[in-house]
């Protein structure tokens, strides 16, 4: 195990067991102490996963929901005028808010929590800003022109999304507020479809086309964040995260009639899964072990049609799953550290620092 993943209260257990002395207790919390700080990552900072923390990302959920549900009812009743006050002010609210919790407080993440909360209001504002200037995208259908084209899409929000959460960074360096940023550039891959090939009709196919191409740029930008250590802790989780949903959405949705292309959508699977390997990302485990799980159920489907035998069939395909998981469980941080040392020092440079820690 990385020292980077002992706690203080692990090294208290071994004072406490006998298994270390009391001048190495001292040392070892005085070195890893030093560790943290030194890569940026201060003590206070390590991420943890209990009650109150369950119930602050809660209540920002919460409150990110309820504002959303604000803006029909708002809408409805008050016009645009009333959408933008209000955004304005939960948005001046919430930063202020954010801003005494995290710098005069050291509340991090409630301060962080609220500061996402400001930019969740962002896309309220902007849409507001439309309906009142007669661009209200939810009312064109069509696409005639490029003019059209962007009165009736929802690009202005996802845009200033996206601003909104890179400017609240530079102030809260706070990983979750990536979240908003990610989300709207995942229904930007959807919105995009009808600028890209530049066409007032596209197909299902073609839509996913763009799916995946966006997908694959959103996730070479969160491997180029993974390359390098960020204080404050993991920016590139949801870019991870949301860059796989569009990638790997719009690859599922393309469906190939040919065995040939169902084969290609597995082994591309299997990639990820050897992917996740490399940067150590669970996440792409999970997807590429469904796709493959969806190709081998076509599989024994095409074998066992109208077979008493499918069920079982389908019974074996998720034992073979849980049983691969439970390999990676066991074995996966030991496999991903012998990939560490045997690849070239090239190869090497190209994983996440969290990977190469991993490695040692």
């Amino acid at each position: 195990m990385a020292a980077s993943n002992f706690k203080d209260n692990d090294l208290r257990a071994a004072f406490d067991a006998g298994i270390i002395d009391a001048s190495t207790y001292e040392h070892l919390t005085r070195f890893l102490a030093e560790r943290r700080i030194a890569s940026g990552r201060p003590a206070e900072q390590a991420p943890r996963f209990d009650f109150v923390n369950v119930l602050w990302y809660m209540g920002a959920l919460i409150v990110l929901g309820a504002m959303s549900l604000f803006t029909t009812q708002a809408f409805s009743a008050w016009g645009p005028k009333a959408l933008i006050a209000t955004s304005v002010v939960y948005a001046i609210g919430f930063a202020v808010a954010g801003a005494y919790l995290w710098r005069w407080r050291g509340l991090r993440t409630p301060g962080g929590l609220l500061a996402t909360c400001a930019v969740g209001m962002v896309p309220l504002f902007i849409y507001g800003i439309q309906a009142a200037t007669g661009n209200d995208p939810s009312e064109t259908q069509s696409y005639h022109d490029f003019y059209v084209w962007v009165r009736a899409s929802w690009l202005p929000m996802e845009i200033g999304t996206v601003l909104a959460a890179l400017v609240a960074l530079a102030f809260f360096p706070f990983p979750f507020l990536v979240m908003p940023a990610a989300f709207a550039l995942w229904f930007m891959s959807m919105d995009l479809t009808p600028w890209l090939l530049h066409s007032e009709e596209f197909t299902y196919e073609q839509r996913a086309n763009v799916s995946v191409m966006f997908g694959f740029l959103v996730l070479a930008i969160a491997w180029l964040v993974d390359l390098r250590r960020w204080r404050g802790g993991d920016f590139a989780y949801w870019l991870h995260l949301f860059g796989l949903m569009a990638f790997w959405g719009g690859l599922t949705a393309q469906n190939s009639g040919s065995d040939i292309g169902k084969a290609i959508y597995c082994l591309i699977n299997v990639g990820l899964v050897f992917l996740s390997l490399f940067l150590m990302r669970r996440a792409y485990a999970v997807f590429g072990a469904f796709g493959i799980s969806l190709y081998l159920g076509y599989l024994a489907e095409d074998v066992f049609k109208d077979s008493f035998l499918f069920p079982f069939a389908l019974s074996g395909i998720g034992l073979l799953v849980i049983g691969a998981g439970l390999v990676f469980h066991r074995y996966g941080d030991a496999v991903a550290a012998f990939l560490g040392r045997i690849l070239p020092g090239t190869l090497q440079e190209l994983r996440p620092v969290h990977a190469r820690d991993q490695g040692l």
